[in-house]
């Protein structure tokens, strides 16, 4: 605070609706249809263009607000020409504002946008009900210095997550070519399918009212692809003694797969249990017990040569399944167990840096992003 003070020198903040220092001006309704083939971003309800066109009818720095669906009162910041849809634009009076800055000062109110949304069926958001926002308007230099402050901000998030898409490219890179065996010169392997490496068991029925705060470990088919990587040491849920004892449990070293999900990347995902002790699996999940090294299977699942064998065994239309048996008919590079290690040690490195909760950059990045809602809050409490 004592910075923004400092920055101010005494200076009186006024407030004003910013419907009477901005203009907010519904966009041109266009479709899919409609447009015309280009490279303008066409903003529309969602979170990033619906898709381009060969017209724009903004240009220069301007704030779009998703009008209708899902994300209505969605903020984006745009520095080029757009084409303003389903959406309407903030373009403020730049005599009195730094646009920018009613970009930071709106993204500091975004809940409150959000609660805008009016309509049972699809939820819109009106520029006239955005209209009556109060802002505050310092000189002009005050704002540009507190831009200056947040852009840095957000510059080293993007920077971050630019380098974090860099990183998983390169490890997917790896990843498939290390799992891929195309090298003539790696010998000592062979492809072999699944059910001649191990089995695969079913997991058992698994409701709400089994869950326990404490208990045997246990793993729901929707939890491995929300809340699980490529291997685990703990669960995130257990179940009660009672249910234990008629539960279908895995070892240390298997393989549990989510053989249901509700789109085709997510069916199969799987994860490596690493845990000393045995845990219950759910029904629409198995779980592969093999002579392989476990990491090895699990970061096999994530590659290309995987999904391109899974797929033509995927059933269902809203639900997607994958059944046991026609998991086992699938094939895997099996090299010497030396070498599953040595891929595995790599993939680890790769697999730290991208995914970890608590190391590697999505913590940094995460870390990043809160000191700029912190720092935004902070220079953007203006009394009034």
């Amino acid at each position: 605070m004592s910075y923004l003070e400092n920055l101010l020198q005494g200076v009186e903040v006024e407030w004003k609706t910013l419907g009477d220092v901005a203009e907010l001006k519904r966009g041109q309704t266009i479709t899919a249809k409609t447009k015309t083939d280009g490279n303008i971003p066409v903003i529309s309800g969602g979170q990033q263009p619906a898709y381009y066109n060969a017209e724009f009818n903004r240009e220069g720095e301007t704030i779009t607000v998703a009008g209708s669906g899902a994300y209505a009162g969605h903020l984006l910041f745009w520095n080029e020409p757009i084409y303003v849809s389903d959406a309407f634009s903030v373009k403020p009076d730049i005599k009195i504002l730094n646009t920018k800055y009613v970009f930071h000062f709106l993204l500091n109110n975004q809940n409150w946008i959000y609660n805008l949304k009016k309509g049972s069926g699809v939820p819109h958001v009106y520029p006239k009900d955005l209209a009556k926002l109060q802002i505050p308007i310092p000189p002009l230099d005050v704002q540009q210095e507190i831009v200056r402050i947040l852009d840095r901000f957000t510059e080293l998030t993007a920077e971050l997550t630019a380098e974090l898409t860099a990183r998983q490219k390169q490890y997917e890179y790896y990843r498939d070519k290390l799992l891929s065996f195309d090298d003539t010169n790696r010998g000592g392997y062979k492809w072999l399918t699944m059910s001649e490496l191990g089995v695969f068991m079913r997991g058992k029925g698994l409701q709400k009212k089994d869950f326990t705060k404490t208990g045997l470990g246990c793993i729901h088919y929707g939890q491995i692809y929300t809340q699980y990587g490529t291997y685990a040491n703990e669960t995130k849920s257990f179940v009660s003694e009672e249910f234990a004892k008629k539960a279908r449990k895995a070892k240390s070293g298997d393989l549990i797969i989510a053989t249901t999900s509700e789109n085709d990347e997510d069916v199969c995902k799987a994860v490596a249990w690493l845990g000393k002790e045995e845990i219950a699996v759910s029904s629409d999940a198995c779980f592969y017990r093999h002579s392989l090294n476990p990491k090895y299977v699990a970061y096999f699942f994530q590659t290309e040569k995987f999904q391109k064998q899974k797929r033509p065994f995927i059933t269902g239309t809203k639900v997607k399944r994958v059944n046991a048996d026609d998991l086992a008919k699938i094939k895997i590079p099996v090299p010497p167990l030396a070498e599953q290690e040595r891929i595995v040690a790599i993939l680890d490195k790769f697999d730290t840096l991208t995914s970890s909760i608590t190391e590697g950059l999505p913590r940094e990045i995460e870390l990043r992003q809160k000191q700029y809602e912190y720092y935004r809050d902070q220079l953007l409490m203006f009394n009034g």
